[in-house]
């Protein structure tokens, strides 16, 4: 009976092998076992012969999460967290040393190939740029792309050899000082026999690691001169592909272009027997009536110009189809109508006039991926950043500019239709996105308890009020009520994820619009902004996804697209496309522009299914709409907003001081004021102060809880049917409640959520801000 030959390889290569005793059971006790180690997996085989090894595993180990420890002389453990665990016994120390040596290198190689596939995903690598040029300069890449994996695996090998050295070394040195210490005893001889022994595992470990500097050193000799040829016929190939890329986009565009005129038309000889547009309708010119979804985005939708009957009976009024629009046209192009009679008149009383600029920010030079190169996939609201990144305003104001056009909804107030209410809403919803084309800086986190109020009632008939009401996760309740009969609350949680290239951030939550005069209640949620650039080039912004606003009293519906960029579209960028729907289903209006310019709407007359286009076959549908109307367009910035942080003109009074306003409101807030100043080391400090006394309060929160949770226990105990609050045995640590909104279920959602309670506003002309907390 033949048995394997135990080889005796170099611990620091890829596969060792050989005999070790595994404990079974207490009947048994240790058994030898054949055990291989390949891979990063440690696998073991009961056989008698070579050829029994096919069919003979009884159990492997992934070492990349595995536990090596040492019980004694021969004896050590391989667990992977409880489901796994191996006792082994090897024949001598020096033996047990050779093995943990060899699983301690193949554990290390291990995790680094997992964290490098769990990385794939997200971080850009050289390996995924595109190579042209035919098969020499793919092979030249592969061939960098293998050596730089093979010498990286190399630098890991002497990093884990070293870290072995050293703890061998430590080892050998307690033994010699042993020794030194002994007189010529009968232990002599033992401890001479340690030292020889702790001696050859340094040998062996030495020799691991000189071998690896030998193949690291003749790999570096052979390919330097090869890497630099090779990288620059790459840089050069770079720079051909892009100018055939951006020669082939202008040609596709040219193409696009002469078939878009050919498609239109023969689009509407389908669905209207031949009758279709004039020649001037077909051109480029008309653009302004059409738009297109980019072509790798599988486009849902076109829309036409209308067959000219339609336009005759609507400027006829005699279609019944378009009374109700034409009627509704006309009131609102009329001016805001005063519909708080109530107030004071503003000819009695003058306006405060506002700010109209800020500090201009300083020119402080900060490297963001120093900061967060250690930072990648952590919440953004968990990476302690300076406020070099920051913007001087805080979260709650920055979602308080949501209603920089809030004149949407004054409109849409006074709408007579449902569904030209809706193209209101949406266009409300698009606005949102204008004020972050150019805010690259980050809002300050709000403390929790923090407020914010916007009051503009004398100057536009609404006021808001903003609360943080909770710390983790970092969430925020809104709520703003105009005299112009609308009402507009949100609470969002903020989500968000940096993945070394680009930041995303998911706003969580969901956005109310109510309407006094038609009882009409929308909801809709916000789509994903992504910040990219973060390591190098020129920050910019993103919005990209998809948005359903919906009527919960008619069961209308608008459906909202944010197109992410893409080099290859032939559309602009940051566009929107969307359509108005009612409760069946039926198309009644179609939306298109961009998120920071401006937004249009058309009137459907007639749509029908056009042939299968885009990918996967779907089906377009051809919208014949009357012409486009402006819904929305955006302010321009103010002089000089470059130096002030891009901000609009409400943006730049947001932090404005303001007599009588609470004590936790976001103006009084002395970090974000001394950046707003330009003292922005100071604000550095006062920033950190302020989130130290926010961590202090909540500990002092949850010693209360704590402190309450033992003693309903206690009287449970004595008396069990007393009055006690049991729901405190599952009430989280933080016991906190809001100041301003309760929490409560949503009706309309399912939501759990904070609504607006009532109180701020009486307390304000009261003047009595006793129950705010002091947050600052």
């Amino acid at each position: 009976m033949s048995e394997p030959k135990s080889p005796t390889p170099t611990p620091a290569g890829d596969t060792y092998k050989g005999w070790v005793f595994k404990w079974t059971n207490y009947i048994k006790g240790y058994q030898r076992r054949w055990f291989v180690l390949s891979n990063g997996l440690l696998s073991y085989y009961s056989i008698r012969t070579q050829a029994e090894m096919g069919h003979t595993c009884r159990g492997t180990i992934n070492l990349a999460t595995a536990v090596i420890s040492v019980d004694d002389a021969c004896n050590f453990v391989i667990s992977n967290g409880g489901a796994q665990t191996y006792h082994l016994k090897a024949s001598s120390e020096v033996e047990r040393q050779r093995w943990i040596t060899a699983l301690e290198l193949a554990k290390a190689k291990a995790a680094r190939m997992q964290a490098e596939s769990d990385d794939s995903g997200d971080d850009f690598s050289p390996s995924s740029l595109p190579v042209g040029g035919g098969q020499g300069g793919g092979s030249q890449n592969s061939e960098v792309q293998s050596t730089l994996r093979t010498l990286g695996s190399k630098v890991e090998d002497l990093s884990t050899c070293n870290d072995l050295i050293s703890k061998h070394g430590s080892a050998l040195q307690r033994s010699l000082s042993e020794l030194d210490s002994l007189r010529l005893t009968g232990e002599a001889g033992d401890k001479i026999r340690q030292v020889t022994e702790r001696a050859t595992l340094f040998r062996i470990t030495s020799n691991a690691m000189i071998n690896a500097c030998r193949d690291f050193l003749a790999l570096a000799q052979t390919h330097s001169k090869r890497w630099q040829k090779a990288l620059q016929a790459e840089r050069e190939q770079r720079v051909r592909l892009e100018e055939a890329l951006e020669q082939l986009a202008k040609q596709h565009n040219h193409l696009e272009r002469a078939f878009r005129g050919a498609a239109q038309a023969h689009a509407i000889v389908d669905n209207k027997g031949g009758a279709g547009p004039g020649k001037g309708e077909a051109s480029d010119e008309d653009d302004d009536n059409e738009f297109f979804d980019a072509m790798e985005d599988a486009p849902e939708f076109i829309t036409v110009p209308a067959d000219p009957q339609f336009h005759k009976r609507s400027s006829s009024n005699a279609s019944g189809l378009n009374t109700d629009l034409c009627a509704d046209d006309q009131s609102l192009n009329e001016e805001p109508l005063a519909m708080n009679q109530e107030s004071p008149s503003q000819d009695l009383v003058p306006l405060k006039k506002r700010r109209t600029r800020i500090p201009d920010k300083p020119n402080y030079s900060l490297n963001l991926w120093s900061i967060m190169k250690n930072c990648i996939g952590k919440d953004l609201s968990k990476i302690p950043m300076p406020v070099n990144f920051n913007e001087p305003i805080s979260m709650l104001q920055r979602l308080s500019e949501d209603l920089e056009y809030h004149e949407l909804l004054d409109k849409a107030a006074k709408c007579h239709s449902s569904l030209e209410q809706m193209c209101y809403v949406a266009a409300f919803c698009v606005s949102a996105y204008s004020t972050t084309v150019y805010r690259t800086g980050k809002p300050f986190n709000p403390l929790l308890g923090e407020t914010y109020e916007l009051d503009r009632r004398r100057e536009s008939g609404y006021r808001s009020l903003c609360e943080q009401v909770s710390h983790h996760p970092p969430a925020a309740a809104h709520h703003a009520i105009s005299d112009r009969g609308w009402t507009l609350r949100q609470e969002i949680t903020v989500a968000s994820k940096f993945r070394g290239k680009y930041l995303s951030i998911m706003p969580l939550g969901t956005i109310h619009a109510i309407f006094e005069k038609s009882n009409n209640h929308y909801t809709w949620k916000k789509v994903t902004t992504t910040v990219h650039n973060i390591i190098v080039g020129k920050l910019w912004i993103d919005q990209s996804g998809e948005i359903d606003i919906v009527n919960h009293t008619t069961g209308d519906r608008c459906h909202l697209k944010f197109a992410p960029y893409s080099y290859f579209s032939r559309d602009v960028a940051r566009k929107v496309t969307g359509v108005v729907m009612d409760k069946d289903g039926k198309a009644h209006y179609v939306l298109s522009g961009t998120w920071d310019e401006k937004m249009e709407f058309s009137r459907v007359m007639q749509s029908s299914r056009g042939g299968e286009n885009g990918t996967e076959g779907k089906q377009k549908t051809v919208y014949q709409t009357l012409k486009a109307r402006e819904l929305w367009k955006r302010n321009p910035l103010p002089d000089g907003a470059e130096s002030m942080y891009y901000f609009t003109a409400l943006a730049l009074t947001l932090n404005e001081p303001e007599d009588g306003v609470a004590p936790t409101d976001s103006r009084r807030r002395p970090d974000q004021r001394l950046m707003e100043d330009g003292r922005w080391d100071e604000a550095n400090g006062e920033k950190q102060r302020l989130e130290e006394k926010q961590r202090s309060a909540r500990r002092e929160r949850e010693r209360e809880a704590a402190s309450q949770r033992a003693s309903g226990q206690s009287e449970e105990a004595v008396d069990e049917d007393s009055f006690v609050d049991h729901s405190m045995k599952s009430a989280p640590h933080d016991s906190y409640k809001a100041l301003w909104f309760e929490s409560c279920e949503d009706q309309f959602t399912g939501e759990q959520v904070h609504i607006y309670k009532g109180g701020y506003w009486e307390t304000k002309e009261l003047g009595n801000w006793e129950g705010c907390p002091d947050i600052f």
